[in-house]
């Protein structure tokens, strides 16, 4: 696979995570990447992120998600990559 060829990624975000405009903030980051998908909040104050794009924007997606400039506190970043089912459009917040 290179690193223009889309893929899916999907991430969870553990960490002090809601309630600090984290998904927000991640929406405008896969916008500036050209990806689509969503960041959703889950149980447990995780953040579900699903992205699809090329592959290089997606890594680019992940370093971002834990990075120091991420909003609240992020403890660790769990990651799956697999192929893009091409189901989503845009990026929302869930």
């Amino acid at each position: 696979m290179t690193d223009t060829e889309s893929i899916r990624l999907t991430a969870w975000v553990h960490g002090r995570v809601q309630g600090v405009g984290f998904r927000w903030w991640t929406r405008a980051r896969a916008l500036e990447l050209g990806l689509i998908g969503s960041a959703t909040n889950l149980p447990a104050n995780r953040v579900e992120i699903v992205a699809e794009g090329p592959r290089a924007a997606c890594e680019q997606l992940l370093d971002t998600l834990r990075s120091d400039a991420a909003p609240g506190e992020v403890e660790y970043v769990a990651e799956q990559w697999s192929q893009p089912k091409g189901d989503l459009s845009g990026f929302v917040e869930r």
